[in-house]
């Protein structure tokens, strides 16, 4: 005779979309982390206590940082809550928009090596094809996929380029360091 298995109360299911502890860690230290950095940053500047950049008279520079400063939160916020809600799904939509502009508004964006590309415009092409992935993994049901797209996408394509936009000399990082 063969046991039958009873199911596991809906606590303790495995959730398809569940993050690791350490991918939950890692979201909320850059979402936290980086959104205040911002925050910051952005308030510094706002109260006339961060020094001038020139970055700030190029549209599209504050095209880019208007469109990243809230897919940060945004973005880490969708990753640690409730999944398949209605309000997932609409803030999602508005969060893969978010870094769609933000890749886009970074091609105009060429300060450095008077005027041409440099190696973080890698990423534009990646956040493309990973917000590309994203729909297209949630749209035929592979939640794995989608997760992964997702981690990825948040913390390769905000964390990294994110870090070079605090170096000193560049607009985040005059605004937050001075």
């Amino acid at each position: 005779m063969t046991a039958t298995a009873l199911p596991l109360p809906t606590a303790s299911r495995a959730r398809p979309f569940a993050l690791s502890p350490v991918l939950r860690a890692a979201v909320g230290l850059v979402g936290v982390g980086f959104t205040a950095a911002c925050v910051l940053g952005v308030v510094r500047y706002a109260a006339g206590l961060a020094p001038a950049h020139p970055n700030t008279q190029n549209i599209a520079v504050m095209i880019h940082v208007a469109s990243v400063l809230p897919a940060l939160p945004l973005g880490a916020w969708l990753m640690l809550a409730r999944k398949g809600t209605p309000r997932h799904k609409q803030l999602g939509k508005v969060w893969v928009g978010l870094m769609v502009l933000t890749a886009l508004t970074a091609l105009f964006i060429r300060q450095i090596n008077g005027g041409e590309f440099s190696l973080i415009h890698l990423f534009v092409p990646l956040t493309l094809h990973g917000a590309w992935k994203t729909i297209v993994t949630v749209r035929r049901g592979d939640i794995a996929a989608h997760k992964k797209t997702l981690v990825g996408l948040y913390l390769g394509a905000l964390t990294i380029p994110g870090l070079f936009a605090f170096m000193p000399g560049r607009l985040m990082g005059t605004w937050l360091f001075g």
